[in-house]
């Protein structure tokens, strides 16, 4: 999911009542969810290191308790800093009188098991989309994805913003009343938002089964399908991109399991499946290549000619030299909003890579930049 989901849930987790074990929980809650997406500055070394290490080994469960005693170190900094600023100020008298509740201790076995559960629930969140982790690397390389929820999701935004809103909302409404100050405000709208999201991903699930079981009742591709995936759209949890795999081609198919209809029209829908040309077989083993098939479960490799990659100027070559360019696209982000089965140079998640003379790798592209 992208961080704004990650930075809320761990509010939330922190909020449903760790906080109220130890101080810094709701902190360490934050931190931990949001760790894994720290990988994205592999993209610094190049697009295509960011792509091979983008939900590695940070977001796998034998780098989670490394994760979580990372935080501890962090918090404790923190407190140090904190106890050490503190020491330096004046106390004041104590007033038997005052409503404000003693300082909260720190348990370092309860931050560390804060940080490990919202360490362990950013895995969770990243598998529901159609992008996938890898949860046992290094020991099994495989990709898991649950195809669930879109990878920006407004509902689940609603749910974890009013834990966050509302409770203080109601604490600026008793202050304005002289009412006595409440710790811990908010754990029940916290465990209301995740077990509102939990409930949105279990209909998610069941309105996928039901689009399945459509698809199965229905022919879409005329050939026999050797394989299927059903991925979702975002808020509307009815509708569902299907994507058919035959011998020759691909089939593509909008699904509503609201009114039980399927959109499937030939040849708008259908993707034949490209020829492996020599320029073709050299891209897929380039690093871009290599790197892009082991991630990109649907992906389309496609030699496109003479035609200049987006965001770069066209190769300079002798004129006894020739050049071609290869796409690199993965059909799972084939969504009728964003671009028709990778066969446009706008194709999301799309790379690149120009080939001289059939074999030789003149430079790989992702997003307008190229890997060095």
């Amino acid at each position: 999911m992208e961080p704004v989901t990650h930075f809320l849930t761990g509010a939330c987790i922190g909020r449903a009542g760790l906080n109220r074990k130890t101080a810094y929980a709701t902190f360490a809650a934050v931190l931990a969810a949001e760790a894994a997406d720290l990988d994205v500055l592999w993209s610094l070394a190049g697009p295509v290191e960011g792509l091979k290490h983008h939900r590695g080994i940070t977001h796998t469960f034998l780098f989670v308790p490394v994760v979580a005693a990372a935080i501890c170190g962090v918090v404790w900094l923190v407190h140090r800093w904190r106890q050490h600023h503190l020491a330096r100020r004046p106390r004041p008298a104590p007033d038997p009188e005052s409503s404000l509740p003693p300082p909260q201790a720190v348990r370092w076995g309860w931050v560390y098991f804060t940080a490990l559960l919202s360490a362990l629930s950013h895995i969770l969140l990243d598998w529901t989309n159609n992008y996938g982790v890898r949860p046992f690397y290094p020991f099994n390389p495989r990709w898991y994805e649950g195809s669930i929820v879109f990878i920006a999701e407004p509902v689940l935004w609603a749910l974890l913003f009013s834990a966050m809103l509302f409770p203080w909302i109601f604490g600026l409404a008793d202050r304005e009343m002289g009412a006595r100050r409440q710790p811990f405000r908010g754990r029940g709208w916290a465990i209301f938002a995740l077990c509102g999201m939990v409930a949105l991903w279990s209909f998610r699930w069941v309105q996928q089964d039901e689009a399945r079981t459509l698809l199965s009742q229905q022919q879409v591709a005329v050939d026999p399908v050797q394989r299927i995936a059903l991925e979702p759209y975002p808020i509307n949890p009815f509708r569902w991109h299907a994507i058919l795999e035959t011998d020759g081609y691909y089939q593509t198919a909008e699904i509503s399991t609201r009114t039980g209809l399927i959109d499937s029209e030939a040849p708008r829908d259908v993707l034949y499946k490209p020829t492996d040309t020599p320029a073709v077989e050299a891209a897929k083993r380039t690093f871009l290549g290599r790197v892009y098939l082991d991630w990109g479960r649907w992906a389309v490799v496609r030699d496109v000619g003479q035609m200049t990659i987006p965001g770069t100027d066209p190769p300079q070559l002798p004129l006894d030299r020739t050049w071609t360019a290869v796409q690199f696209s993965d059909l799972r982000f084939d969504y009728a909003f964003r671009g028709n089965g990778g066969s446009t140079d706008t194709a999301p998640l799309s790379g690149w890579v120009y080939i001289f003379d059939g074999h030789e790798d003149g430079g790989e592209f992702m997003n307008g930049r190229e890997q060095k």
